[in-house]
């Protein structure tokens, strides 16, 4: 096991939220720190707030990754006598690096809002509004017949080949490969200055935009040539959707009044409140972490009883009413909170699949603004 580094936490991060996922006014990525420093405890949590630092500090961690930007507008100034600038000089001072994922992990499979689904049960869940889709490529590389096999394996081990819920989708089409070697190479089959003609399959397969790197040095790795030969090409087709909010339905059908004191209990939220008829029967639900009203519309068209979000302001609960869609405000912190522990379980499993030591700790420092009289 080798210490992992905050450049190694980044990497974790994006290759789970990709940064392209990120509404265009977001800020994501290292916010505070050095990519080369090195991690040997993190702190998960939703805020960075000075109890946070202050939770980082007494439990030795040396990187935050959070859900909600420490700096969100450019600062203007760096000033003491302000929490923010407590804040950072606090960090500086011991060395603890700030990570911030934002609607990048609201997107994301697994993240906040696939972790809101399953805290409320839901099944046969889906992604509530389309953002983005993946961009395809195809790829092609020219191999040996014998040893097509291990490169074929090599490259699909590395994400190629994916079709929906099929891996290991190739075509392989045989033919004859030719080449003379040239002054300097060390060719694997053939001699300089003779031409040589080799039967090889035209080996070809999906791969993601994001992939390609990871896909193409799995390949020259496996591939036997000195000089691999091989083409990318741009897709029309679109590749894996991702989106904001799910929607799922219930176990089994409750009342509007019983399925929100269940999302109270399930959430744990201190303040929650909703729009609509106690009385009426809830089966489809949508959800979104956060401040989830501008995408009320779009739960209502694809029939959701009731749409669980926070930041229900008073007149996007009546436009609700109107449209004859139950709303349950369950609060901005509630809806997002139990993505922290999910952080923790996610870079734990990255760490030790690269044989890292890191330790994760989901932030027990409560940072919900709201308080009740």
């Amino acid at each position: 096991m080798h210490m992992a580094k905050v450049a190694d936490v980044m990497r974790w991060m994006n290759d789970w939220a990709p940064p392209a996922l990120a509404m265009d006014w977001d800020r994501v990525g290292l916010q505070v720190g050095d990519p080369n420093a090195h991690v040997d405890t993190l702190l998960a949590t939703l805020d960075v707030t000075e109890n946070v630092v202050a939770e980082a500090v007494q439990k030795g961690a040396n990187m935050i990754v959070a859900h909600h930007a420490l700096l969100f507008q450019p600062l203007k100034e760096l000033r003491l006598d302000t929490e923010k600038g407590r804040i950072i000089q606090k960090l500086l001072q011991h060395g603890i690096a700030v990570f911030v994922a934002h609607t990048n992990l609201d997107i994301a499979e697994g993240g906040v809002n696939d972790v809101l689904a399953e805290r409320l049960q839901l099944q046969d869940v889906r992604i509530l509004s389309r953002q983005h889709n993946e961009e395809l490529l195809k790829f092609v590389v020219f191999v040996p017949e014998e040893q097509a096999e291990h490169v074929r394996t090599a490259i699909c081990e590395a994400g190629a080949g994916w079709i929906g819920n099929y891996s290991h989708c190739t075509f392989n089409t045989a033919g004859v490969g030719t080449f003379v070697p040239q002054t300097g190479t060390d060719p694997f089959i053939g001699k300089q200055g003779q031409l040589e003609k080799v039967r090889e399959i035209r080996l070809e397969t999906i791969v993601p935009r994001s992939l390609q790197t990871k896909i193409i040095e799995a390949c020259l790795q496996a591939h036997p040539y000195e000089e691999v030969a091989y083409d990318l090409y741009p897709l029309e087709v679109m590749g894996k959707e991702y989106g904001i909010g799910r929607i799922g339905v219930l176990p089994k059908p409750m009342t509007l009044e019983t399925f929100a004191a269940w999302t109270k209990q399930r959430l744990e939220s201190k303040h929650l409140r909703f729009v609509g008829d106690k009385g009426q029967q809830i089966s489809k639900v949508a959800v979104l972490g956060g401040a989830g009203m501008d995408w009320a519309k779009e739960a209502k068209r694809l029939g959701a009883d009731v749409f669980v979000t926070g930041d229900v302001k008073y007149h996007e609960a009546q436009d609700a009413q109107t449209m004859r869609l139950a709303v349950i405000d369950a609060g901005h912190n509630a809806t997002e909170k139990w993505i922290r522990e999910k952080i923790c379980e996610e870079l734990t499993r990255r760490g030790l699949q690269e044989q890292t030591s890191i330790r994760c700790i989901a932030s027990e420092t409560d940072t919900e603004t709201f308080q009740q009289v």
